[in-house]
């Protein structure tokens, strides 16, 4: 669920790639497992299939080796033999060799009786000699002899194993003595076991090796010492867990074989057989190599998908949204068109209009906002020229009369030229801080010819060299006058002073005045607020602070607030950037 959140909020690009490979992967699994479950069936049909012949071959050795072990009795009951070996020192020459004849047809009859025997021979002590099937004069060897009595068998079964020769004997008598009085015996060829062994899997190229582990005897039809080491340790692990028949896969320097095992109670013996995988999956590994190209085709579909979905929409759609973002950062830039009569090109073609005509309408409507906020200051402005003209008036009128006064008219003459002077100047919106000060020292000059030395005012702080609205401070000050200092009896303080943060700057104009209470302060900040919404007459404090808001945004202008001196704090936020 919270990889599906996610795509939502991926780019377009993802999610595309996310549906194709959502349609294509699954497809290729699918392919993936009915191939996999193919090779899978063939190798067990097959296995089967080089299983039952291995039982049907080693049935066949087993039927053989049991017939040859139940008629070997008939020849050991032979009377010649038995006459030959009981007196044959006491026959004449001519009668033991006649019977030795005899004797050797029916061995040689017993030889031709299975293509499993090799060789059938008798024992005879009483006139050392080994009578075989074709040879007549063959002395009897004595280390044979006794490896071929009944009396060195280790294990239920009809084999002697000696000097890498399989044999079948039995003794007369049939006890196990250790001195009997003959003894008859085949040996098997085991090159025919090798030849019939190699039915099983030579068809595909396989090796089969029939393996005595107790005994420690083995007939390799395998070619391959590694093959034939692995085929050894695998048949004693079969052995351990006691299996009967069944068949793995083995894996000998990178190759896999196919190797199928079955166990002989007869022979006590394991058949193994391996065959090359390849050989018995060879068309299935066609198909194998042609999955494996089919993802390789797939991965290299996936890339140039990837490609043209990556050049013929994600950077034309990147491109779009990039050109949106650039209008959110207000730079109205046309998108370079690089594309036909297609989706693309429409929508290049359609953002490069709108662009424009947001220009224009922008162009147009700053061009308004511009001449409005410019009348809105001269409005302001000139609501602020006449308020001060009658009281001046009046004072150089008191001063004139006056025998005493006459410097002061003078120098009240003076500042009301500057006063007027700087008021009336309409050719600049924006002026230094420093003469918008000086305008105010002079405003205050003014204010002390009129109230004497009962109002104290004192200016603190550093100007910065930074443009400023004209007539900020000096109605300020004008306010403290009329509202706080003019009135009072005792004696007055204004405290002009400023104070640098950064980019953003303050002029604090305070006064000890004691007719302003805190909710008056606090409706006065009310006013202040909702002073962009109110349409009527303005002046003083409103005035100054809507103009500051016009010119440096909403987050300056003016707060108020208790002064520590006792009275009402105006604090003008400016900003020097």
């Amino acid at each position: 669920m919270k990889s599906k959140f996610m795509l939502q909020d991926s780019s377009i690009f993802k999610k595309i790639m996310a549906a194709f490979l959502a349609a294509l992967l699954p497809l290729m699994l699918i392919t993936w497992m009915i191939n996999e479950r193919g090779s899978e069936n063939i190798r067990t049909e097959i296995s089967s299939s080089i299983l039952n012949t291995t039982r049907f071959y080693m049935d066949s050795l087993d039927k053989e080796v049991d017939r040859i072990s139940r008629y070997l009795p008939n020849y050991v009951m032979d009377k010649d033999l038995m006459e030959i070996a009981t007196t044959g020192t006491a026959m004449s020459y001519y009668d033991r060799a006649k019977m030795v004849l005899d004797i050797q047809r029916r061995l040689d009859l017993m030889k031709n009786s299975s293509p499993f025997i090799r060789e059938a021979r008798a024992y005879v002590p009483l006139i050392d000699r080994t009578i075989l099937s074709l040879k007549f004069e063959t002395a009897m060897d004595q280390q044979e002899y006794r490896a071929m009595q009944q009396s060195t068998k280790k294990y239920e079964e009809p084999f002697i194993y000696w000097k890498e020769r399989l044999f079948i004997t039995m003794q007369y008598p049939s006890s196990f003595a250790k001195n009997p009085i003959y003894l008859v015996g085949v040996e098997l060829s085991a090159n025919k076991i090798r030849e019939t062994l190699e039915q099983i899997g030579s068809s595909r190229g396989g090796q089969t090796v029939l393996m005595n582990l107790d005994r420690g005897w083995e007939i390799s039809g395998a070619h391959d010492p590694k093959l034939l080491d692995e085929m050894r340790a695998y048949a004693k692990e079969v052995q351990r867990s006691n299996a009967q028949e069944g068949y793995v896969t083995l894996h000998v320097d990178g190759e896999r074989y196919l190797t199928v095992y079955k166990y002989s109670e007869l022979w006590h013996s394991y058949s193994i057989t391996s065959i090359p995988e390849a050989n018995v999956l060879g068309p299935l590994q066609k198909y194998r190599l042609l999955f494996w190209g089919a993802c390789a085709l797939a991965v290299c579909i996936v890339f140039f998908f990837s490609y043209f979905l990556l050049r013929l929409i994600y950077r034309p759609l990147m491109k779009l949204v990039q050109s949106f973002r650039r209008v959110q950062q207000n730079r109205l830039e046309p998108i370079p068109i690089d594309r036909g009569q297609d989706e693309f090109g429409y929508l290049y073609q359609a953002f490069n209009d709108t662009v424009q005509s947001l220009k224009t309408l922008i162009e147009e409507n700053y061009e308004q906002q511009i001449r409005n906020q410019r009348s809105e200051l001269k409005r302001l402005q000139s609501q602020i020229n006449p308020h001060f003209l009658y009281n001046c008036f009046f004072v150089l009128c008191r001063l004139i009369k006056s025998e005493h006064q006459k410097e002061k008219a003078y120098q009240f003459c003076l500042h009301i030229g500057q006063y007027f002077q700087f008021i009336t100047r309409n050719d600049e919106d924006d002026i230094p801080l420093e003469l918008e000060v000086n305008h105010s020292r002079t405003y205050v000059d003014m204010q002390t010819i009129c109230y004497g030395e009962r109002i104290q005012v004192t200016f603190e702080g550093e100007v910065p060299n930074t443009l400023v609205p004209r007539l900020i401070l000096q109605p300020i000050i004008e306010n403290a006058y009329k509202h706080a200092l003019g009135n009072m009896v005792q004696q007055g303080e204004l405290w002009v002073h400023m104070e640098r943060s950064g980019k953003d700057f303050a002029l604090y104009v305070e006064d000890n005045g004691k007719g302003i209470t805190d909710e008056a302060i606090e409706q006065l900040n009310l006013r202040l607020r909702q002073s962009s919404n109110r349409m009527e007459e303005t002046t003083g404090l409103i005035n100054v602070h809507r103009r500051i808001q016009l010119r440096y945004g909403a987050e300056y202008g003016i707060t108020t607030s208790r002064s520590e001196l006792g009275g009402l704090q105006v604090k003008i936020n400016l900003s020097v950037d």
